[in-house]
């Protein structure tokens, strides 16, 4: 079965079983809702076992999340560290224009017909989402992910357009 990250458990949070999770989801708010089902993988990424989320909160930048039959600090501890990921059959519909991380990932970036780099890694510092596109002897370049920066996805052709605003790209 294929799964993707969503999260990563740093901490316990108080003793009746809650986790601290450092989500690296793309929609949070669904992976983490009551009665989402999830998987543990290890620091070696080996399958440990399904979970079943029973509460979820924001607190500052994590997502702290209880799960099912697990409701005490020792039940728990031992999860530290691990990450959490969503199969693919649970991962959900998208609506037109919406992508998941790990379809955005890896993705070649382009200006006009210039290559610029690929999408290592996405942010989410607010408002937007901001993608981080590896470059060719250069620094990396933060790319906002909004409208007039960010012409066109093509998911199948795994092609990012885009047009680099006055200011964006602080090396040309």
């Amino acid at each position: 079965m294929e799964y993707f990250n969503v999260g990563k458990i740093v901490n316990t949070q108080g003793l009746q079983g809650e986790m601290r999770v450092l989500s690296v989801s793309d929609f949070a708010e669904e992976r983490f809702k009551k009665g989402s089902q999830l998987a543990l993988f290890d620091d070696k990424d080996q399958f440990v076992q399904e979970v079943t989320i029973v509460s979820h909160r924001k607190q500052k930048n994590f997502d702290i999340i209880k799960f099912k039959d697990m409701y005490h600090i020792n039940a728990i501890e031992k999860y530290k560290g691990y990450t959490l990921k969503v199969s693919k059959a649970n991962q959900g519909d998208l609506q037109e224009g919406e992508f998941y991380y790990h379809q955005i990932i890896g993705m070649a970036v382009y200006e006009k017909d210039r290559l610029i780099g690929y999408v290592k890694e996405i942010l989410q510092p607010g408002a937007n989402d901001v993608w981080v596109v590896k470059r060719q002897g250069k620094r990396d370049l933060l790319l906002p992910y909004i409208p007039p920066v960010v012409l066109s996805v093509d998911v199948p052709n795994k092609r990012v357009d885009v047009e680099l605003m006055e200011g964006l790209d602080d090396e040309d």
